[in-house]
């Protein structure tokens, strides 16, 4: 959990300035291709597999934020790796002997619909290394999360249909694990990212285009329902995760209507906000990473063709802190009440627990303070959210039991 209790006294608000503009950069190296899959290790993305007009493909390339410039990698499983080309692969950034490492696993081959194998790429030796297999069914369209250096893979398409299960991998052990199902419905071609410690699904098929939120607990082993994607229902978006927002936008919908829009939702506030659209064309089955300090959105299709554009969006940058004492909870932590000095109408206000569950909080305005009665919270921390003409601000407060 990101600490924002500074001491016994919180000091530090947030306030989100979006940029929210994209710029074009270097074209993906190689052919213009869809569901491939990409991760990011030691500073730069790593974009391999797909489908282009000529069949399934197992290349790799790289790009580096900082030169703009995509470079020749080896390609899935290297020399021996005939016959690993796929495309709906799932992948993800472990570090092992201190180092960031690349791993991909499951997808639909040319001759084998489901995958189950697992492989992890070191950029320090530029190969790859075959590791356990996936032990759930076989499948394609899955998706997966990291959090404290755990993977958690799950849902996905394979023979037997639409799954909801979720397995995590250790890279230390090379070991998988059966944990919790995902609480929605069995879907395929999801979204899904992590952030503070928490990892969040979203969106994909279930038989239907679907447009419901979670958040993962990994200690509780608890899904929670967070506000729903505002934008059309829809399979094959893609996203990324910028702390404390991420981001949810391409895709197809149930008319068979690809999109270009983004969107991005707070943590703290638990709220989607429209931002400006992807400039390129509306497609589904993009890549997208963040990279230093970016949001990154390329390849796709859309009916009959294929992309190799990449545009970079500067709303991951867009988080200003500022300390300011004007904007200092107090006292903190307390058993009873706390205070805000606050000059204007009365703003917006959210108390969450840490589960991002809406609590239930009193709250009366003076001149120059808002007070806040906690008295009736159960003892722990929350989250408190506040919004005005002004901005938005978060703080953190603990409820204690008493002096």
């Amino acid at each position: 959990m990101k600490q924002l209790l500074l001491g016994l006294t919180i000091l530090c608000s947030s306030v989100v300035y979006s940029q929210d503009y994209w710029l074009q950069k270097d074209t993906v190296k190689g052919s213009a291709k869809c569901a491939a899959t990409a991760f990011v290790a030691n500073e730069q993305a790593y974009v391999v597999t797909g489908l282009d007009e000529f069949g399934y493909k197992r290349k790799m390339a790289s790009y580096n934020a900082q030169q703009d410039d995509w470079d020749t990698e080896t390609a899935l499983g290297g020399d021996e790796g005939d016959g690993l080309e796929r495309v709906l692969a799932t992948s993800f950034t472990l570090q092992t002997d201190g180092q960031d490492k690349g791993y991909l696993c499951l997808g639909q081959t040319p001759t084998i619909a489901y995958m189950n194998d697992m492989w992890e790429y070191n950029p320090a030796t530029q190969a790859w290394s075959q590791k356990a297999n996936f032990i759930g069914a076989a499948r394609r369209s899955a998706v997966a999360f990291v959090v404290n250096n755990l993977a958690y893979v799950g849902t996905g398409q394979s023979a037997s249909g639409l799954h909801k299960d979720f397995y995590t991998y250790d890279a230390t052990s090379n070991t998988w694990e059966q944990i919790a199902d995902f609480a929605g419905s069995a879907r395929r071609a999801a979204v899904a990212f992590s952030m503070d410690q928490f990892g969040f699904l979203g969106t994909g098929n279930d038989g239907v285009e679907r447009n419901d939120f979670w958040m993962y607990d990994p200690q509780t082993e608890n899904w929670i329902v967070k506000a729903a994607f505002p934008g059309a229902p829809r399979s094959g978006a893609c996203g990324w995760a910028a702390f404390p927002v991420c981001y949810l936008g391409t895709g197809e919908d149930a008319n068979n209507t690809f999109h270009n829009d983004l969107w991005e939702y707070n943590y703290y506030l638990n709220a989607w906000t429209q931002r400006a659209n992807l400039p390129g064309p509306a497609r589904k089955n993009a890549i997208a990473f963040a990279l230093n300090g970016w949001g990154f959105i390329g390849t796709g299709y859309n009916n009959g063709l294929f992309y190799d554009d990449l545009w970079a969006y500067s709303g991951t940058a867009g988080l200003a802190s500022q300390e300011s004492s004007a904007l200092v909870l107090f006292p903190n932590p307390s058993n009873a009440q706390l205070n805000l000095k606050w000059e204007g109408p009365m703003p917006q206000i959210q108390c969450t627990s840490m589960l991002g569950q809406e609590v239930p909080i009193q709250v009366t305005k003076t001149d120059q303070l808002l007070q806040f009665t906690i008295s009736t919270l159960p003892t722990g921390t929350y989250n408190l959210a506040i919004r005005s003409e002004k901005g938005a601000h978060q703080f953190t407060f603990e409820k204690c039991s008493g002096y």
